[in-house]
């Protein structure tokens, strides 16, 4: 693979508070790259060391083999959480605006027309819609096309057509030799936009892979939700591991079970178990784990890692501290 992006043992502080604690990835020529973590985690960070605009206290970077900052800036298209253009501008004047920038931009019409904006040409920004905004924001980085494009939560705001609409483009891009790092807490995003994906948790990226291969090596077993109100202790004899569903508003959802490691083979037989012991349930969904289960899995632990070296260091400062007396 020809290493377009690389980081190596990246480490950023700002005061007491860690950044980045030893980032390190590489991405190709025409691969897509996605960042995953929770906030915090360092993201935009990253983001701004592989862009030149913020410099590593310790590691290296280097994009299309030079120091970021290096970069030839008509190769590179970099779009921030936070970008936001001046709203008395049309859409189109916006694209125009960044297109003149370049000696050899793309054509404004073709970029408005791409990024779903071609009826919206002549609205000020600041009466764009929020997700026409976004979209606005991702034309005026493409005007130069790019080499390599660093998109920071690129979707932010826009409606699932509109997310499709950049979606498709990220992917004729990157088809066409572009290499493209994004940032997104959208599990779906970076399921259908990435080659690879890496999570990035208290500094660090603590596991990256094709999403089929962190979801076989971190996505834990498929589940058969049943909605029932019959206690768990009903299932014992059931060959299957039976447990109480957990409920985003409580610990438990006293109205669903949740059994694991069956396959869709194996429904029909749940099935009649339920019915050969008159368990009452009012409906059935069966789901494979995905990107969201291994982003809830590895964030976890992350956290918890964190939590235990925090206490740790904490009670090592308490224990000093008694010393000392």
């Amino acid at each position: 693979m020809e290493a377009v992006v690389e980081a190596t043992d990246l480490e950023r502080r700002y005061g007491d508070t860690v950044a980045l604690a030893g980032a390190s990835l590489t991405v190709g020529r025409g691969e897509v790259f996605g960042l995953i973590g929770p906030n915090g985690a360092g993201k935009t960070t990253l983001v701004r060391a592989l862009t030149g605009t913020t410099e590593p206290d310790g590691g290296s970077a280097r994009v299309l083999g030079e120091a970021p900052a290096d970069v030839d800036r008509d190769r590179l298209g970099v779009l921030p959480q936070d970008f936001s253009p001046p709203d008395r501008l049309t859409a189109r004047e916006l694209i125009s605006y960044y297109a003149g920038l370049y000696d050899d931009a793309r054509d404004p019409e073709t970029v408005l027309a791409d990024v779903g904006l071609a009826d919206a040409d002549e609205t000020w920004y600041e009466n764009l819609s929020g997700g026409q905004q976004r979209r606005a924001c991702v034309g005026s980085i493409l005007v130069n096309d790019p080499d390599v494009l660093f998109l920071d939560e690129p979707t932010t705001g826009i409606d699932p057509a509109g997310r499709r609409t950049i979606w498709s483009l990220v992917e004729e891009l990157a088809a066409g030799g572009t290499t493209v790092v994004l940032t997104t807490h959208d599990m779906a995003e970076a399921e259908h936009l990435a080659d690879r994906v890496g999570l990035l948790a208290d500094g660090r990226i603590v596991a990256q892979g094709s999403p089929d291969e962190l979801v076989a090596v971190h996505g834990g077993a498929s589940r058969l939700t049943i909605e029932t109100t019959t206690d768990v202790d009903a299932f014992d004899d059931l060959e299957f591991p039976v447990e109480r569903a957990e409920s985003r508003r409580r610990s438990t959802n006293t109205d669903a079970v949740v059994i694991r490691d069956v396959t869709p083979a194996e429904i029909g037989p749940v099935v009649d178990y339920l019915e050969a012991r008159d368990l009452e349930y009012t409906g059935l969904n069966w789901t494979e784990p995905d990107l969201e289960d291994v982003y809830l899995e590895l964030a976890d632990d992350a956290e918890r890692e964190r939590t235990a070296r925090v206490t740790q260091r904490a009670n090592a400062e308490a224990a000093n501290a008694g010393e000392t007396r």
